[in-house]
């Protein structure tokens, strides 16, 4: 089994930065790309970034200049550095990866659209 854990959030004013760890185990061979979601109260969930295999990163319009994605495919872990923050950035951020290939026993399998169960962010004023 494979499994993702999310770490960093926390209450911060507007203009403060936050950075978000998300942490994969198991026995773990390759994650393809990876991203982070936000889900606010009442909306729908929404892609805030993504970062494939070859370090190829983008961005959703609203967090574009403030926010950065970054991995560390040898620790198997997914990084958001979160800058001037705002009070619309608070959410429940998960951490998503798309495909996780990893060894169930001496069998190798893939586990598709892993979450992780999320870390709250709020942005108060």
């Amino acid at each position: 089994q494979v499994r993702l854990v999310e770490s960093g959030g926390d209450l911060v004013q507007p203009g403060g930065s936050l950075r978000l760890s998300c942490a994969a185990s198991g026995t773990i061979v390759r994650i393809h790309t990876m991203a982070w979601y936000r889900q606010a109260p009442g909306k729908q969930r929404e892609l805030v970034a993504q970062i494939f295999s070859s370090g190829f990163s983008n961005y959703t319009d609203s967090v574009k200049g403030r926010f950065t994605i970054s991995r560390d495919n040898a620790k198997r872990m997914v990084y958001l550095q979160m800058n001037s923050l705002k009070p619309e950035d608070t959410a429940r951020y998960y951490c998503n990866a798309d495909r996780i290939e990893y060894y169930r026993g001496n069998l190798p399998v893939s586990a598709y659209n892993s979450w992780g169960q999320g870390t709250q962010v709020t942005v108060f004023s």
